[in-house]
């Protein structure tokens, strides 16, 4: 729980040494219309770090059905997902710095981070972990990551 906190803490203060600065923070949207329905962004860019929402495995395109197989072919679509989302604001997954992974049954761990190490290499992005009682369309993982933000084009360094 300390850790947490710290971590809580932590984000807070990049997030608040952006607003401190000036910058006021950059709510990102997707290109998807049936995003324009859903009460959040996909991403806030905040100073210097972008705030990813939680990323399920729906398959793009279609009815957006979570992709079928289990726990491995979701976490394989869930990061993929992350990695879309990533490139359209500027950023790459060597970018992230925190994930915050979800699972529905941590009987999963272990399938998941063999996932999760095809995406990530050393030095690997902080990272907590937890199970839930449920997640969002019945998934079986949600991962939200917190990246270092590209630069905006015309602001000085």
């Amino acid at each position: 729980m300390r850790r947490f906190r710290s971590a809580a803490v932590l984000g807070l203060c990049f997030a608040s040494a952006a607003v401190c600065a000036g910058e006021r923070p950059q709510f990102l949207s997707s290109p998807d219309p049936a995003a324009a329905k859903l009460p959040f962004s996909e991403a806030v860019r905040s100073g210097d770090l972008l705030f990813l929402s939680g990323q399920i495995g729906t398959v793009p395109g279609g009815d957006n059905a979570l992709a079928s197989g289990g726990i491995g072919p979701e976490a394989e679509q869930t990061l993929r997902n992350i990695r879309a989302v990533l490139e359209r604001h500027g950023a790459s997954m060597r970018e992230v710095v925190k994930c915050t992974v979800f699972l529905a049954d941590i009987g999963d761990w272990p399938e998941f981070n063999e996932v999760y190490r095809k995406h990530f290499s050393a030095p690997f992005p902080a990272r907590s972990a937890l199970a839930a009682s449920g997640l969002a369309m019945g998934a079986k993982v949600e991962v939200e990551c917190i990246a270092q933000a590209p630069r905006k084009a015309g602001k000085a360094q």
